[in-house]
């Protein structure tokens, strides 16, 4: 277990340094220029601009920017926001918690719920419950996340008012309900139906007709030999959704008016600052890999016979 974490660990340097100098040689291409998008329509010296480029490094080569950018990295430094002329770090380090909170209030969401659904669907497959999961998941797939924003925030803040139309307070669980909900809708549909997939067919195996064969108790048959197997597959997707869902939350902040990354995220896209989005993007690349790594662990934990060499 411990080589196999270790070679993992060594994997990730170069799948960390190739995603973000990816993301960094795209954001170089995008046309437009941070120094001009900072001054805006006012009239500007070339010289002042030409100074400030240099002073940001922004008048070097590509590779001499990234080189620069990830040694600065590596050191704790992000860089500094063109306009606001901030330290990144201090506005991921604003920014990034909320995020974090919003997302794993989704992901609570879609495990407890969606896992729920699915078991309760694939205990009782083709009845009238099984039929109203999968209508019900066909139109959360269907209906794209900002319509469903839109749409909650119509009926449940301005008909209802049952909350507020905007989040004004991002520690408060109870404004952050409704954007985790929207977050998590997509992924509440995908969880449900896999679930509802692997609990039917594993119902069929030869284990389960073992273990029932056997007499045991109906809350072990289920809870220990149905469960740990079918939740196999189900573990993988949770494991790759939690990063799509913070790259998720840029639209969902947008309906919501949460001040996390996604907001940070769009606004530096705008502005075509480089160093934000990268910096962002960094962060964001390293949770992928923790959960990927966090998954195949997990493995061994759900199905005994896994062995890492």
């Amino acid at each position: 277990m411990g080589r196999y974490v270790a070679r993992r660990l060594l994997q990730m340097i170069p799948v960390f340094i190739g995603s973000t100098l990816i993301i960094f040689c795209m954001m170089y291409a995008l046309p437009g220029d941070p120094v001009r998008a900072m001054m805006g329509d006012q009239a500007y010296d070339p010289t002042v601009v030409a100074g400030i480029k240099k002073e940001l490094g922004l008048d070097q080569p590509l590779l001499q920017q990234y080189v620069n950018y990830m040694t600065g990295l590596f050191q704790g430094d992000f860089g500094t926001q063109i306009a606001s002329q901030r330290p990144i770090a201090d506005i991921i380090a604003d920014a990034f918690p909320v995020t974090i909170r919003l997302t794993l209030f989704a992901f609570t969401f879609v495990t407890l719920v969606g896992i729920g659904l699915g078991v309760v669907a694939g205990l009782r497959p083709d009845t009238l419950r099984d039929r109203g999961l999968l209508t019900l998941t066909l139109v959360l797939v269907s209906m794209p996340s900002f319509v469903l924003g839109f749409l909650l925030q119509y009926l449940f803040a301005f008909q209802w008012s049952v909350t507020t139309p905007t989040v004004t307070d991002s520690t408060d669980f109870s404004q952050l309900m409704l954007p985790a909900i929207v977050l998590a809708s997509l992924s509440l549909a995908y969880v449900a139906r896999l679930t509802r997939t692997s609990i039917a067919e594993n119902l069929r195996s030869d284990y389960m007709r073992t273990a029932v064969a056997k007499g045991l108790p109906r809350r072990r048959v289920i809870g220990v030999h149905l469960m740990r197997n079918s939740l196999i597959p189900v573990v993988t997707f949770l494991g790759i959704e939690l990063g799509n869902l913070m790259t998720g939350a840029i639209v969902t902040e947008g309906i919501f008016n949460v001040r996390g990354i996604g907001i940070e995220i769009y606004d530096a896209l705008s502005r075509r600052e480089g160093a934000t989005v990268v910096g962002i993007a960094s962060l964001m690349v390293l949770i992928y890999l923790a959960a990927s790594l966090i998954v195949d662990l997990l493995y061994a934990v759900l199905d005994p016979r896994i062995r890492y060499a």
